[in-house]
């Protein structure tokens, strides 16, 4: 069964395109499509509908994403409809490299995978659309030509998952702007200054008039606080946060 609203589109740049596109004839040229799925009949059968389409020409197939990559980049597709799990190389894999080898190829993963994580990874990957396998013939026609003409289009339950985690991102973004700059005690600070002139532990050692033994558990301690990974990125997140002006 479709979505009760079909597809998601975002809107680009232009939306006249899209109407135009979704009224199906605009175009000098049709769609070129990339049909990618590792089940045989289910690529015919998204042929047989999208011949229909006098705008929309399929130029090509491959049954998983290694040979999607090859396909891609011989036939330079303008649209490519790939599934997400398939044999030898899943298409969510697939997409940088396609991406690689067809620059200007739009990606729509039409998948019966309605993991969060999928969605994620696909997007991230460069995917333009992701579409459920319950959406209807039509609703797959009309996609391509929304994609083709600059939109995105997510279906209506995975469009309200990707906002949710919007939401937790900004929440958690929030939450950490909260919390305070983590406090460096006195010693520390006068160790950190030392870095920053590019002193090394033996030499801040003697500075310090302490062992280098206790420099190094400084320098660590440091890093622990402002959760960083090295002597510069402390030197560079303190004068930043203004923890430590270096003159």
């Amino acid at each position: 069964m479709a979505d009760r609203f079909g597809p998601v589109l975002v809107p680009g740049e232009d939306d006249d395109e899209a109407v135009c596109a979704d009224r199906g004839g605009t175009r000098e040229e049709p769609i070129r499509v990339l049909v990618v799925d590792d089940h045989a009949l289910f690529r015919r059968g998204l042929e047989i509908v999208l011949a229909h389409e006098e705008d929309i020409q399929v130029v090509g197939e491959a049954g998983d994403g290694a040979e999607a990559v090859d396909k891609a980049a011989d036939l330079l597709p303008d649209i490519v409809l790939m599934d997400v799990r398939m044999p030898k190389r899943g298409g969510i894999e697939a997409c940088t490299s396609i991406k690689e080898v067809a620059p200007s190829a739009k990606i729509i993963m039409l998948t019966i995978s309605d993991e969060e994580a999928d969605l994620y990874d696909a997007i991230k990957a460069g995917a333009t659309g992701y579409l459920l396998k319950e959406i209807s013939t039509d609703e797959v026609a009309t996609a391509i030509r929304a994609v083709a003409d600059g939109q995105s289009q997510i279906s209506p339950s995975m469009a309200s998952k990707l906002l949710t985690e919007f939401k937790s991102m900004i929440q958690r973004t929030d939450e950490r702007r909260l919390v305070p700059a983590p406090r460096l005690t006195d010693r520390e600070l006068e160790v950190l200054k030392l870095v920053a002139t590019g002193m090394n532990n033996r030499d801040i050692a003697k500075e310090l008039f302490i062992s280098e033994n206790t420099v190094k558990n400084h320098v660590r301690n440091i890093l622990e606080k402002l959760q960083l990974h090295s002597r510069m990125e402390a030197v560079v997140y303190a004068m930043r946060e203004k923890i430590l002006e270096i003159r």
